[in-house]
């Protein structure tokens, strides 16, 4: 059977949006990739929320989400009864928007911050939601009318997304992996093997090793570009390393965090260079990396710098490589025995103490986020583990945490690192 990509089908090809058509009404999911299967099951999400100057009423607010939908046409599949690039009707419109007056603006946005798990309550709609407060009595003293959110099953959107869509352009994934670019054959090998070990021991050690529950939490902050360029270029480091460092550094709380010895964390880049092992829709990276523990925080993050600086150095498709195959093989076996793929094997983490995700700068321009002001707070939720998201727009950084709850109140000690460090780097 032919295969089709996550994206939206040009309505010249009448034959292949046909096959599509066909391949959702048997499987909602037909048309997602291993990778897109892996997150959807496990009920990932990812969200993008932010101030605005205008007022939203229900008819501005069904234009910007048929506006967002032709933009990122990814978002009309993996429904029942979905369209695949088609635009939403009114009925959708309605079910997937909502809209509410509030006092005022304290709180947000961590007061309205949580899972996303009513993306999933039912399968006959959209895999995502948009929702506005408004301030009644009109903006406030910093001209904050309102506020939006956008949050999605993360199957359908990731950081690149997000980043063009602030943009107002276009982010229909096509397909992201290169025919081309073949990987070797001993390399595809060694990886299928390497796959064929690592997926029954994932198997065994989620349902044996995962929590059966845990409780999460959101957090965010937002700190001066300027500020953090400025320290880095003191330090003679990556700004990414010094967010990577001082975050690390402060949720492991002396070693009572993590790990008194080395904190084991994945952190994400996009790479321009494709292969044929490639995920057909995501363009990140995921990348392993050790870091040792040092309560001197500017040796920790010249550290930190330089572990990084090393692993570039280096391959860095390898491990996602890996990552997809395991995908492939996962959605395989559900499909044999899907009673092994239940809620506790997704909240496994593999023991990974920090997810830290680098977004493209988020800069706003169109019509689309017309009125957005920063700072700009994106981030992503998966059971059971600890997630930052940096977000860089023109002129702050927001860090954007979804984590288990008892690492929340290490989040404030963000601000004295830093302030830390200007010190001693004046």
């Amino acid at each position: 059977m032919k295969s089709f990509s996550a994206t939206s089908f040009p309505s010249d090809q009448p034959e292949i949006l046909e096959h599509a058509l066909e391949a959702v009404r048997k499987n909602p999911q037909a048309l997602f990739t291993a990778f897109q299967w892996f997150l959807y099951a496990a009920r990932n999400t990812v969200y993008f929320t932010a101030f605005s100057t205008e007022t939203f009423d229900r008819d501005k607010l069904h234009a910007t989400v048929a506006q967002m939908v032709s933009l990122a046409p990814q978002l009309t599949h993996g429904f029942i009864g979905a369209r695949p690039g088609q635009p939403f009707p009114k009925h959708l419109l309605d079910a997937i928007t909502s809209r509410e007056e509030v006092d005022g603006f304290e709180g947000y946005p961590d007061k309205w911050l949580d899972a996303g798990q009513d993306l999933f309550e039912t399968n006959d709609l959209p895999l995502f939601r948009v929702k506005v407060i408004v301030r009644k009595g009109g903006p406030d003293e910093h001209g904050r009318a309102s506020m939006i959110m956008v949050r999605s099953s993360h199957a359908l959107m990731e950081g690149s997304d997000s980043a063009l869509l602030t943009r107002s352009m276009p982010s229909g994934h096509g397909t992201m992996s290169s025919k081309k670019n073949k990987v070797p054959l001993v390399q595809r090998i060694s990886m299928a093997l390497g796959a064929a070990l690592v997926v029954p021991m994932h198997m065994i050690s989620a349902h044996i090793l995962s929590p059966k529950k845990v409780e999460m939490g959101f957090s965010s902050v937002a700190f001066e570009r300027a500020r953090l360029r400025r320290m880095s270029n003191r330090l003679g480091v990556r700004q990414r390393s010094l967010m990577f460092a001082v975050v690390m550094h402060a949720l492991n709380n002396g070693g009572a965090g993590f790990s008194a010895k080395k904190i084991r964390a994945y952190y994400t880049m996009l790479d321009t260079e494709r292969h044929d092992l490639d995920d057909d829709f995501f363009r990140v990276r995921s990348i392993e990396a050790y870091f040792p523990v040092n309560d001197n925080l500017e040796e920790f993050v010249k550290a930190v710098d330089a572990t990084i600086g090393q692993i570039e150095e280096k391959d860095v498709s390898r491990m996602q490589f890996i990552i997809n195959t395991m995908m492939r093989a996962h959605r395989g076996l559900s499909k044999v025995l899907p009673f092994l793929y239940s809620e506790r094997f997704f909240r496994f983490n593999g023991n990974v103490d920090m997810v830290l995700t680098m977004v493209p700068p988020h800069r706003t321009y169109g019509d689309l986020t017309n009125g957005i002001i920063e700072p700009i707070y994106c981030g992503s939720y998966h059971p059971g583990s600890n997630l930052c998201t940096f977000v860089p727009a023109r002129k702050n950084v927001t860090l954007n945490f979804s984590m288990r709850r008892q690492h929340l109140p290490h989040v404030k000690k963000i601000s004295a690192l830093l302030d830390q460090l200007d010190v001693e780097n004046a």
